[in-house]
Parts: C-alpha cells; sequence; structure tokens
C-alpha cells in the first residue's frame, strides 16, 4: 500500500524494465499485472520481465559469454532464422561484444523462462484491483480453478522446444547459450551433468525472489546459483521421459481389457427405414 506501489499499479507500470513503461502482460489495453504467484509458500517467477530487474540477468551472462573488460550491449526480441530462411523464433536477448570502432566482435544468446499457469489468475487479480486496500488480504484458495505452477508444462513445451530449435542453431554456430529460470522451477528439471565453466555451452542461471529490507518495496530479484552444462547431455535429460513401472502399464491395461470382456454388446433394433 507504498505510494509507490500505488502509483504503478492505478498507472499499469512496469517496474521492471518492460519495453515500454507500462505493464503489458496478457492484454497491452487491460495488463495482468501479476509477476509471481505465491506456491507452497515460495515467490515463482511468471512474468519473463519480472527477470530484468536492474539486469542482472545481463551481468551474469556477459561474465559467461566474454572475457573480463569486453564492452557490450543487449538486444531484445532478436529474429533468429534458420537455413531455408524460415523463423527459428525470437532470441529473448542479444548481448553483443563490439570493439573500439563499434563493430560487433562476439555475441551470445538469453533466454528467460518463467512458469506457465494452470488455472485461472486473472479473476482473482481482477478482484483485488477492484479494492487493493480492502481485497489485500482476500483469500483464493477455495476457488474454483485456483491458479498455480504447470512446470511440466514450462519444461516440454516452452523451454525444451526453445533450446532445440533456437539454442541447436546457437549451438551450431559455436556461441554460448544462457537460461535465466526460477530456482523452483530448475528444480523441477532432471540433474543435468555439469562441465566447468570453460567448458560449457549453456550456463543455467537459477534466481530467486526474496522479502524486501524495505517497508513498502518490491521483493528483491537475486542469483541462486549458476549450473554450466554442455548442449547435447543437457538437452538429452530434458527432453528423455522418465518412465515408471512397466507392469503399472500392464495392470492399466489388464483393467481396460477386462471392463470390455465384462462389458455386453449393446444390441439394438432399427426400424425399417424403408417403410412398409
Amino acid at each position: 500500500m507504498s505510494a509507490k506501489a500505488n502509483r504503478h499499479r492505478t498507472k499499469r507500470l512496469c517496474p521492471f524494465n518492460n519495453k515500454v513503461p507500462n505493464c503489458t502482460k496478457d492484454k497491452a489495453q487491460n495488463p495482468l499485472g501479476v509477476c509471481s504467484v505465491f506456491h507452497d509458500g515460495e515467490a515463482v517467477i511468471t512474468c519473463p520481465i519480472r527477470f530484468r530487474q536492474e539486469w542482472i540477468i545481463a551481468d551474469d551472462a556477459a561474465d559467461f559469454f566474454f572475457p573480463a573488460g569486453a564492452t557490450w550491449t543487449t538486444l531484445t526480441e532478436v529474429r533468429l532464422k534458420d537455413a531455408e530462411g524460415g523463423s527459428a523464433g525470437n532470441i529473448d536477448v542479444v548481448l553483443c561484444a563490439y570493439d573500439k570502432s563499434g563493430k560487433v566482435c562476439d555475441f551470445g544468446a538469453l533466454e528467460v523462462q518463467a512458469v506457465y499457469i494452470s488455472g485461472n489468475v486473472r479473476n482473482p487479480f481482477e478482484h483485488y484491483m477492484e479494492s487493493p486496500a480492502k481485497n489485500c488480504k482476500m483469500d483464493w484458495t477455495n476457488e474454483a480453478n485456483y491458479p498455480r505452477p504447470d512446470y511440466l508444462s514450462s519444461s516440454r513445451k516452452r523451454l525444451a522446444p526453445q533450446l532445440i530449435f533456437k539454442g541447436g542453431i546457437i549451438n551450431a554456430w559455436g556461441k554460448k547459450t544462457a537460461v535465466a529460470l526460477n530456482k523452483g522451477f530448475f528444480n523441477t528439471l532432471p540433474k543435468l551433468p555439469e562441465v566447468p565453466k570453460e567448458k560449457a555451452d549453456i550456463a543455467w542461471m537459477i534466481y530467486d525472489l526474496k522479502p524486501p529490507t524495505t517497508d513498502g518495496e518490491h521483493y528483491e530479484l537475486f542469483r541462486d546459483r549458476i549450473v554450466y552444462t554442455r548442449f547435447e547431455p543437457a538437452l538429452n535429460q530434458i527432453t528423455k521421459s522418465r518412465p515408471g513401472k512397466m507392469e503399472d502399464f500392464i495392470n492399466h491395461l489388464q483393467e481396460k481389457v477386462d471392463e470390455k470382456l465384462e462389458t455386453p454388446p449393446t444390441n439394438r433394433t432399427l426400424e425399417n427405414p424403408f417403410g412398409k
């Protein structure tokens, strides 16, 4: 309820370096001003722009991409094309190192992966916005479609395809990729085979949010750790299914077969379609 929070809320401003001053999440005219949600007592980042706080992710990525003392800048939403000229998607952030004359001499790709939400987060947000002072203590846990993070969809439907298509091109060029993601999300991924920083193709930059130290401020983004891996071994781990017990699947098949054999066929007599 601070003056700063009220200003951002009433004017729909983004405090985390969006491409425009306003929040544009979901809808530009009626944005969904939710950067993170609580789940099991932990804050989970659900908006990729939230990772841009003070551009910590750019500093960390540059430390992985370039030698110390390099001069670099950032470009956002850079189109990447394949060999046929088709779009492989946009790279979230490209860090470009350049020499004294301004000529680009190196680059690296930074992908930012927030977490998908299952359920409906707009309904509680709009209810809150009707009267923030009154509704800030509301309990929405028993409402239909209560929102929660969907880590599985975030990895299989978003992160893995991004690395296969965009990361595959970057890796084929001999360049490095950094992936910024939430601590809780990274912990749901299979264990990745780590390598020393100097041998890595990918830096998994893991961040979390901690409560503010000053009243009226927002939660603070901080780097928890960085995990370094090679490209193909990491991708193989993420995209590889972890099989359960085959016996459980056979038991499931047996139940289905038993149901089918025990249920007699339904025989119906049709009237003569051609009349008498």
